[in-house]
Formats: C-alpha cells, structure tokens, sequence
C-alpha cells in the first residue's frame, strides 16, 4: 500500500524549502563569523543564533515530509555570499534573504491550496507567521543601525548597539498580539 500523502511537487518543494533553510543557515553563519571577525561579538551572537534558527526550520520541513510518507532530498548547498562591506550591507544582506524566504514560503502555501493539501496548507501557516517575526526582526536591526549613525556610526554608538544585540531575545512582539493592555 501506499502511504505518501504528498504529491511529487509538493515534496520536492518542501525539500527545496529544506534546503533552502540550511542555506540560509550558512549565510547567517558566514555574517556571524564576519562580524565577530570584526570585534561585534553581539551580532556575531545574534546571527550566530539566527543561523541555529534556521537549521531548525530545515529539520521542521525534513520531518514533516518523512511524516508523510515522502523522502527529502539534500541538495548540495550553495556557498554564502561574500563577506559584507558594512554592518548596512550585513544587516540589508539579512533582511533581504527573509524577503526571499517568504515568498518561497508564500510559493509552497499557494502550491498547497492549489492541490488541496490542506494538511501541508495547514503546516505552512506556521512558517507564515515565522516570517512576519523574520521580516520584522530583520527590519529592526535596519533601524536600530540607522538609528545608531548608520555606517557613519560613532564607535561608541556601535558598541551600544553591539552590547544591545548580545542578549536580544530572536523572537519580536506581533501586532497580531497586541491588546489593549498589551500594545
């Protein structure tokens, strides 16, 4: 009897989605080891931890295909991209990459709907919501740089934002949670 419950496209998107995380591990990795290189050990911390993030959206998609009956296929990973030229270029290189991710992400859920997998649709409103807090996460670091001075930062401005970034929790508040009581 058969028991794959995904059809061909559907699996081998989920699998290029893997794929796709692990790569996007390596990029935040690559970016972390650049900016500890550069003496910024807090967004080397937090990239470091994005990075771990990543693979673990990798995982999430290799089980949820074997769940189903299918086998993920591991891609050779492309190497990251170039060092960047700046903390603007690291932190553009980040949010850009999220961007990339979710309309990927936005490919596999129309995929689903098309077919009716409902339980794969179902799946995929997880990693939905997770680059809403991507985007934004990454769209705060933009800020919190442009804020600081941009590249034209005093030291002093990027220590404290270095300083500010070590112990930055990943996650970021929703305005889908906010209350009254709760903005």
């Amino acid at each position: 009897m058969n028991t794959k419950r995904l059809s061909e496209n559907i699996e081998k998107a989920l699998s290029n989605q893997m794929n796709k995380e692990i790569h996007a591990s390596h990029i935040f990795l690559s970016y972390g080891i650049w900016a500890d290189d550069k003496g910024y050990q807090g967004i080397a911390n937090f990239l470091y931890r994005h990075s771990q993030e990543e693979r673990n959206h990798s995982i999430k998609f290799m089980e949820y295909v074997l769940n189903r009956g299918g086998k993920p296929k591991v891609d050779a990973i492309p190497a990251p991209p170039q060092d960047p030229d700046s903390l603007t270029a690291c932190f553009d290189g980040v949010f850009k990459h999220e961007v990339d991710n979710t309309t990927a992400i936005y490919n596999i859920v129309n995929m689903a709907l098309e077919e009716k997998d409902w339980a794969t649709w179902n799946f995929m409103q997880w990693f939905v919501q997770e680059q809403i807090e991507e985007e934004t996460l990454a769209s705060s670091l933009i800020d919190k740089l442009k804020i600081a001075g941009g590249d034209r930062a005093t030291d002093e401005s990027l220590f404290t934002l270095d300083k500010a970034l070590l112990n930055t929790p990943n996650d970021v508040p929703l305005a889908q949670e906010a209350t009254g009581a709760n903005p």
